[in-house]
């Protein structure tokens, strides 16, 4: 598994908001110049949590982002597979394999995607405030 800028910034994104929750809307601007981000990479991660529902956007001079749930309902696998598509640590518990029954690597590879998914949803947005 290799956690791309994608990734994080959409944690960054979420960390952000989450770290402002309470203010209304959020700049993408401001977030960018917090987390010393570009702001066209932010743009592109911001619209991807808009699209799966984890952001609440508004257009206009007071426009900006704010968490669609309070910080402690979201998971941080939610948020990284919102900007990654997938955490697999490889290819093929994705799309599957002609080899998956004879496959001798497949059972590590499982169940090391089990410990990472378990892990990454043992933990929350609000935990990352701390």
């Amino acid at each position: 598994m290799y956690i791309t800028t994608k990734g994080r910034n959409a944690l960054k994104v979420m960390i952000d908001l989450a770290r402002h929750e309470g203010e209304g809307y959020i700049s993408l601007s401001d977030v960018a110049e917090r987390q010393r981000e570009s702001l066209k990479y932010l743009e592109a991660s911001a619209s991807q949590l808009s699209s799966a529902g984890l952001v609440v956007s508004a257009r206009g001079k007071s426009g900006g982002y704010k968490l669609a749930r309070s910080a402690e309902e979201y998971t941080v696998a939610e948020i990284l597979l919102t900007g990654e598509g997938t955490l697999s640590p490889v290819s093929c518990l994705d799309s599957g394999c002609e080899n998956a029954g004879t496959c001798q690597t497949l059972p590590l590879f499982k169940e090391l995607d089990e410990v990472i998914m378990n892990f990454l949803n043992s933990k929350t947005l609000k935990d990352l405030l701390k």
